[in-house]
């Protein structure tokens, strides 16, 4: 191995390191948060594309879990916001940590994908640019990767909260 290479592979093993600790550190900091709540749920951690994801599990129905994703997942989006505080607070680096309760997020984006895959479809038949409704910025980020992987490509515009995807002819 060049000089190079051994850095970068250095470089890659402190990162995944970082993103475990984050995800440790979300995850104590989440089952203080249950324990407070008094709700059942266990904590399962994992890096994917580069940033820490930590998801709340029920072993029953999971409807006590939905507390916490509250409507249209805005509960969710408050804790992930607070998880990534906490983060901070201890590591003293800006966490893009992901969180997901009863499996809220995962079944949001293969719907986002498919709405951005039709609205894709859509652009490619008719030539003409779609705007869809206004979107999270985790919303919209499933969105612009379905719309990159259908072989197009799409802008934000607006500005929050009423900031929306448009998908462009190629």
């Amino acid at each position: 191995m060049t000089e190079g290479t051994t850095s970068a592979a250095a470089e890659g093993a402190d990162t995944l390191s970082n993103l475990e600790q984050e995800g440790e550190i979300a995850a104590d900091y989440l089952e203080g948060l249950l324990d407070i709540a008094d709700l059942d749920g266990d904590i399962d951690m994992d890096v994917e594309a580069d940033r820490a994801s930590v998801s709340i599990i029920s072993d029953t129905d999971g409807r006590d879990l939905q507390k916490l994703v509250g409507r249209d997942g805005e509960v969710l989006e408050a804790l992930q916001e607070l998880t990534r505080l906490a983060v901070h607070r201890e590591t003293g680096d800006r966490s893009r940590l992901m969180l997901d309760i009863a499996g809220y997020r995962a079944q949001k984006r293969a719907e986002l994908s498919e709405i951005g895959a039709k609205a894709a479809a859509d652009v490619k038949n008719t030539g003409e640019p779609v705007k869809l409704k206004p979107m999270t910025p985790f919303e919209r980020k499933v969105v612009h990767d379905a719309v990159k992987a259908a072989g197009l490509r799409s802008e934000s515009e607006g500005e929050e909260p009423q900031r929306f995807v448009v998908v462009l002819p190629a």
